[in-house]
């Protein structure tokens, strides 16, 4: 889960284009007296939006700290008497009554990003009633083979032009397992844009996502990788594109860097398997390329099979940690932190938990007050 700073939100309410579009969406949806649910609200904007157009109450939430603000901000827009604020995530709230109109913008670069698909699928089962309307209603993703000289130099030069002339092709290759956020123009796309995938809001289940792409190479360049970006449709006809040439938006395009650069030629064709699975809180990408000279796309020239596990950080000792058959016992940070949990039952105050751990846990704190903001930042995250 993002925690956005306040230097974030600022940009995302300068996003002019962003909200004009999801506010022209507000617009189509709210009827005098319905029920919003707004998810991720941040600063309360979109909250505050739906007061204005005639929502009877809004349900407004927010895991971060954010949420304080909006309530301020809320209160000088004369709307705090409609809008309950609940700070949580969506996935652990249950709401009085269902809301005939959902919004939200839970997406990162890309809408595969973090938890955004199961918690729109979960809003979508418990919080919306029969029929209700879901802002955004679909988001439509679209590739290409990429130019990207300058962006491509910003991943591998710090590892192949060191200061100190070492061999660090191990760091480089696993650069180039990463994906990023960039910028391009439409003049640096070697193929046409092609659909890669639909996410229909009112009908998706399963966070993955996975297809095939095919193109034919339509000039001579030199080919970097793969961009990703996606359209959106807010409301029927309502929505914005976020595709190199369109108005700069806060979202961005996603670079799936290749792991060297490849001289194309019209005619040759590209085939990518590219996939994305949610493990844990993220998304892991796999994309796999094969380049085939023209007429001969039975026998590939050039093949890549890349994953951001294999740009992933990872140790034995934490790879062996999570191995099926490995038999866990608690470390003495994984002992404190059971104890602390155990001892939050519902009787005991911070104080009195935080005086029992420095009687366990001696080595540990050096006095009551250590203890109990250990235990402080536990209750913050945990307790209810």
């Amino acid at each position: 889960m993002h925690n956005y700073s306040l230097a974030e939100y600022r940009i995302i309410i300068a996003d002019r284009i962003r909200n004009e579009t999801y506010a022209q969406a507000l617009r189509s949806a709210i009827q005098p007296g319905c029920v919003v649910l707004d998810i991720g609200t941040g600063t309360g904007a979109m909250a505050i939006l739906a007061c204005e157009l005639g929502a009877a109450r809004v349900f407004a939430i927010e895991p971060n700290p954010i949420i304080q603000l909006a309530r301020q901000v809320a209160a000088a827009n004369h709307c705090a008497d409609k809008i309950e604020f609940i700070e949580d995530l969506s996935t652990r709230v249950t709401l009085p009554v269902q809301a005939d109109v959902i919004v939200s913008d839970l997406r990162g670069v890309l809408p595969c990003f973090e938890h955004h698909i199961p918690a729109i699928v979960d809003a979508r089962r418990r919080h919306l009633v029969p029929g209700g309307t879901l802002i955004p209603r679909k988001d439509f993703l679209w590739a290409s083979i990429v130019e990207a000289p300058q962006t491509y130099g910003e991943i591998v030069d710090p590892w192949e032009k060191n200061t100190f002339g070492q061999d660090l092709s191990a760091a480089r290759q696993m650069a180039l397992n990463n994906c990023r956020k960039v910028r391009v123009q439409p003049g640096q796309l070697l193929t046409k844009p092609t659909w890669w995938k639909t996410l229909d809001y009112s009908q998706i289940e399963n966070p993955d996502a996975e297809g095939s792409l095919a193109w034919t190479i339509e000039r001579n360049g030199t080919g970097h990788g793969i961009l990703l970006w996606f359209d959106t449709e807010l409301a029927e006809g309502v929505g914005f594109s976020n595709a190199p040439g369109a108005p700069e938006i806060i979202y961005g395009s996603l670079f799936f860097s290749w792991p060297q650069p490849v001289t194309l030629s019209a005619g040759e064709t590209i085939a990518i398997e590219l996939q994305a699975k949610l493990l844990e809180e993220d998304y892991l990408w796999r994309w796999k390329t094969r380049i085939a000279s023209a007429g001969k796309s039975a026998e590939a020239r050039i093949s890549f099979d890349q994953s951001t596990l294999q740009g992933t950080l990872l140790s034995p000792a934490s790879l062996r940690k999570s191995a099926s058959d490995f038999v866990p016992a608690l470390s003495e940070d994984g002992a404190l932190h059971s104890r602390t949990l155990a001892l939050m039952d519902g009787k005991r105050s911070l104080e009195e938990i935080a005086h029992q751990l420095c009687v366990e846990f001696p080595q540990r704190f050096a006095g009551w007050r250590q203890a109990l903001s250990y235990a402080g930042a536990l209750s913050q995250k945990l307790s209810r």
